[in-house]
């Protein structure tokens, strides 16, 4: 193939936050509710509670509440699901999540939710850890690019059975929402560093997490949120193979960096500071697919 010393421009987003689209957020407005967390009047905790490792709940979310996930006692990685509370056909979308936003997302950031509903669910409005840019490996917060770790695949791989991974600490949580494993569905790793490798490669390292860093959402609608704590905890000691004999192996060593994570739910008291904001719409889209429903008796003649 023949070489060429002309320089190409580097490529542009596939999707651009032009003024006054949905992708354009307004960081004025999250920036607001963001501030409310320094002030102890502006917002009530109605909820909290402490996520053991290894284990997995759920919880609800009324729109227009703000949702904190932190680390009490140190890092630990986080698999955090996402549906519409009423009708959790609608829920988190990770690959157009990516696209529209970023492989690793942070402040200002949405989560979107599947077709044909394509809205945001929630938009990311703190993060003690949005400094951690890009490591020496290419490295970023916040996974995007990976999905839960199930049972299935560490069956695939080890031949042992183990029923706490993330998927089933999901299936588990979801169970009294009458929910079930086939609405578990691709996360968002929360305190995870992942990038891909010059091969193309996927990579995990270990959690940068410090006791007490935190991530928050605010709940652009009514939603159930389940969350897992992940049994590779902080992933620097993280491999497959969590069944077995009970000895000190790959799975109690993970064991030892395993810690939890603390759930706080707040709602905003000066209503002002919702002003304007209301739930997304759905894209009106009027069309069906280009077919023609129903083939009646008129069809069939033709």
């Amino acid at each position: 193939m023949a070489s060429s010393n002309r320089q190409h421009p580097a490529p542009q987003p596939a999707y651009q936050a032009t003024p006054g689209s949905i992708l354009n957020v307004d960081k004025a407005f999250y920036s607001r509710i963001a501030a409310t967390a320094s002030e102890p009047s502006a917002r009530k905790l109605i909820h909290s509670f402490t996520l053991p490792i290894r284990s997995g709940r759920a919880w609800s979310v009324p729109a227009g509440h703000i949702v904190r996930i932190s680390t009490p006692e140190g890092p630990q990685v986080g698999d955090l699901n996402i549906w519409n509370l009423s009708n959790p056909r609608e829920r988190f979308w990770a690959a157009r999540t990516r696209q529209l936003q970023q492989s690793h997302v942070s402040v200002n950031d949405r989560l979107w939710s599947c077709l044909p509903y394509l809205r945001p669910l929630v938009t990311i409005i703190a993060d003690s850890l949005q400094d951690y840019g890009v490591d020496e490996w290419g490295g970023r917060c916040h996974d995007l690019l990976g999905t839960r770790c199930d049972p299935y695949v560490n069956k695939m791989l080890t031949g042992d059975d183990y029923d706490f991974h993330c998927h089933s600490n999901l299936t588990r949580a979801v169970a009294p929402w009458g929910l079930t494993e086939f609405d578990v569905h691709d996360v968002i790793n929360i305190f995870q560093v992942t990038g891909l490798n010059q091969d193309g490669k996927y990579f995990m390292e270990p959690s940068p997490a410090k006791k007490g860093d935190y991530l928050e959402f605010f709940a652009e609608q009514p939603l159930l949120m389940a969350l897992s704590t992940c049994p590779g905890g902080d992933l620097s000691a993280w491999g497959w193979g969590e069944g077995g004999s009970g000895e000190r192996d790959t799975r109690t060593s993970m064991l030892d960096f395993c810690r939890p994570l603390e759930v706080e739910l707040f709602r905003l008291t000066d209503e002002k500071v919702l002003a304007g904001w209301a739930e997304p719409q759905v894209p009106q889209y009027k069309g069906m697919h280009g077919m023609r429903v129903p083939l009646g008796e008129v069809e069939a003649v033709r």
